[in-house]
């Protein structure tokens, strides 16, 4: 695996939080860095509960920006993603961890590798770490956590899970 750590955004920790899979980011990456506003915005509801899950999970390390001014130059962004973003720069990230839109495309600017919520689930799938994604992928529906049709189709489809 190539050197750098892997930073996570809030919503794909939400995302593996709901399922009881934060797990699942130690069984593929070792270890997950996440910037002080992720966690700000993580633990922003149901504290206690989402306080203890990472309380639990000591391979999920909070990381402040050595140059916290580095995350403003991400204008369009919420504070969580630009702190990603300026994390990934500074440490050299080997991967990030984001869904929206906009961090997508920052990082695809940046050339800094990632993936999202789904690609972290669809590659627990391939190391055998889960079983099915339908039921996965249902069950962050029903939490209410937005899934792209689409995008899930065309995942259930890379998982051999299509109908």
């Amino acid at each position: 695996m190539p050197d750098g750590p892997v930073i996570a955004n809030n919503t794909p920790l939400v995302a593996l939080w709901v399922l009881g899979r934060l797990d699942l980011l130690r069984e593929l990456y070792d270890e997950v860095l996440i910037p002080t506003a992720v966690h700000q915005e993580f633990v922003a509801t149901e504290q206690a509960l989402r306080q203890s899950a990472l309380d639990s999970a000591p391979w999920i390390k909070v990381v402040p920006l050595a140059n916290p001014q580095h995350a403003r130059v991400y204008v369009s962004l919420d504070q969580g993603e630009a702190e990603v973003l300026a994390l990934a720069e500074e440490r050299g990230a080997r991967l990030v961890i984001v869904d929206e839109c906009k961090g997508r495309r920052y990082a695809n600017r940046l050339g800094i590798p990632l993936t999202g919520t789904l690609g972290v689930l669809l590659l627990a799938k391939e190391r055998g770490l889960v079983a099915l994604l339908a039921p996965l992928l249902d069950e962050l529906h029903n939490a209410g956590l937005y899934l792209d049709p689409a995008l899930v189709d065309q995942v259930l489809v890379l998982a051999d899970e299509s109908v």
